[in-house]
């Protein structure tokens, strides 16, 4: 797929742009050293579950490396980053949906919906991050908002995210984002596979 410009989109203090135009020594400072973010760099949804634990942490960080583009900015790229008063802080991945193949086997996307799963042009908002110290000062939903351009400006028929409908969660269940980060953004409800979690989409 050929790159395109995408919009940087600023919200007061918040600035978030396609990850090919961020360093990946940024990626690195948002990830950081410590928790599953840091082990996971948003593969969970690229590996599936019988071959996760025979890929390592490093191998991971390569392939997140790769999907980035970070420093290119004519690469594809796999998500958005985010910049808080000029310092990197959030991460967001959206994508084909097809691009992740464990996802086509989640049965949350799909459950009372027919939809052909081998339609890339259908996009998915997997997984948000954001760094320690810089939560609920709207980073999150900056990157929600900031997902439907850089969809629509890629090709996309729709954009979809499976968010959490509830607030009390495990840790680690909020990655994918909750049901008002995505309203705000203009999605709009489509199922609701569960008591906690909600298909939520924009159709182009």
């Amino acid at each position: 797929m050929a790159a395109r410009t995408a919009r940087t989109t600023t919200h007061a203090a918040i600035r978030v742009v396609p990850a090919n135009e961020a360093s990946w020594d940024d990626l690195q400072k948002i990830f950081g050293t410590r928790g599953f973010a840091s082990r996971c760099r948003c593969q969970r949804y690229k590996i599936r579950d019988f071959c996760w634990s025979s890929v390592t942490d490093g191998e991971r960080a390569e392939r997140m490396h790769e999907q980035t583009g970070c420093g290119d900015p004519d690469s594809p790229t796999s998500g958005l980053v985010a910049y808080l008063d000029g310092e990197p802080v959030g991460w967001c991945a959206v994508e084909p949906r097809t691009a992740y193949e464990r996802l086509l086997y989640n049965r949350v996307p799909w459950t009372g919906r027919k939809e052909d799963r081998s339609d890339s042009g259908i996009w998915a908002v997997t997984c948000f991050f954001v760094r320690a110290g810089n939560r609920k000062r709207g980073v999150g939903r900056a990157m929600a908002r900031a997902t439907v351009d850089f969809a629509r400006e890629r090709g996309a028929a729709a954009v979809e995210g499976y968010p959490m409908t509830v607030k009390e969660v495990l840790i680690g269940e909020l990655h994918v984002g909750t049901e008002g980060m995505f309203a705000a953004a203009g999605y709009r409800e489509v199922s609701r596979p569960g008591v906690r979690r909600v298909v939520m989409r924009i159709d182009f």
